[in-house]
């Protein structure tokens, strides 16, 4: 089975005959069969040569890479073996069309807000008293229908992640003291930790879309960009909520972050290298997660609910089937 390579040490990453190699500075080695490697998730000093990047791009292996702070800096992205010309034009129609767009948008923030929603049902049924931040959010994802434009579906949905944030200090089991979403940089150490879950949600997602015919850098919520794949924002939106916001509930009150994660000296912007690992440990685990899936008939993962979402954003851009967006159901 195929899984995430994370590498914590610097050193060298190479190709050795039908493996990857790593070799830290202390000259340890490790051979990796790249049979079993789906992407690799650098979060160290890492070098690298071009026999290396034509061996992993022939196996469809994206890089994702974190700086010191453990910021999302980029991806490298094979090129892409499964082209549709036809798909391609579809995408951009769908973008160049305003209505077009916003039906996608919308399905996007909709669905968003009703896993928010969820999410606070779940820890209301708990013993977490959320009754205010559920209505108030429920009023206003009803109201969702109502908006005209892109400007104001996310000023909608910014209202949402509002209240929704606000909540955080109930479902998280000690003082957090967090009030609003604060990303370039992150300013308190919630804020740190969700920008690094998120860019992790970000990269599978990016992942994820690989395998699938859809263009990451076309998006209809986010507007595209230079240097950025904002269909990969469009899509992990709908999954923060689950994989993301969960993971992060049950890392604070099961205290496996805590403010001794962090670099206190840095403002709370550097998270240490074994926190780091123990999130992503975490988070594998979570993707693993299966579900019975309604429609399929069959167990499904976490992850592979995201590569899901492409497809039936595929169908809608085809024509095929009308896209809603993921919804827990549980």
């Amino acid at each position: 089975m195929k899984q995430s390579l994370y590498i914590y040490n610097n050193g060298d990453l190479k190709r050795n005959d039908n493996t990857l190699r790593f070799t830290n500075y202390e000259g340890e080695k490790r051979d990796i069969p790249i049979e079993r490697v789906s992407d690799i998730y650098v979060m160290s000093e890492m070098s690298f040569n071009t026999a290396f990047v034509n061996y992993i791009s022939k196996y469809g292996i994206p890089i994702h890479f974190f700086n010191y702070y453990n910021f999302y800096t980029g991806s490298y992205y094979p090129r892409e073996s499964l082209l549709a010309g036809q798909l391609l034009v579809k995408q951009v129609e769908h973008y160049t069309d305003y209505q077009k767009r916003m039906v996608i948008a919308r399905k996007f923030i909709e669905a968003s807000a009703d896993n928010i929603y969820r999410n606070l049902r779940y820890y209301n049924g708990r013993g977490k008293d959320l009754n205010f931040y559920m209505q108030e959010i429920d009023y206003l994802r009803k109201n969702l229908s109502k908006a005209e434009t892109i400007e104001e579906l996310m000023g909608m949905e910014g209202n949402i992640r509002r209240h929704y944030y606000a909540s955080w200090n109930i479902i998280v089991n000690r003082e957090i003291k967090f009030d609003k979403r604060v990303m370039h940089p992150p300013d308190n150490m919630i804020n740190s930790l969700i920008s690094f879950v998120n860019s992790l949600i970000y990269s599978k997602t990016l992942s994820e879309i690989y395998h699938t015919q859809l263009n990451p850098t076309i998006s209809y919520l986010h507007e595209p960009g230079m240097r950025r794949f904002s269909l990969c924002l469009d899509i992990s939106e709908i999954f923060k909520p689950l994989i993301g916001d969960r993971l992060i509930f049950s890392l604070l009150n099961r205290n496996q972050i805590t403010e001794e994660s962090f670099t206190k000296e840095l403002n709370f912007l550097h998270l240490k290298k074994e926190a780091s690992k123990v999130i992503a440990t975490e988070l594998e685990n979570r993707l693993k997660t299966t579900i019975m899936h309604k429609e399929l008939g069959r167990k499904v993962s976490y992850q592979y609910l995201i590569r899901l979402e492409a497809y039936k954003l595929i169908k809608h851009l085809l024509g095929e089937k009308e896209y809603e967006g993921f919804r827990i159901w549980w």
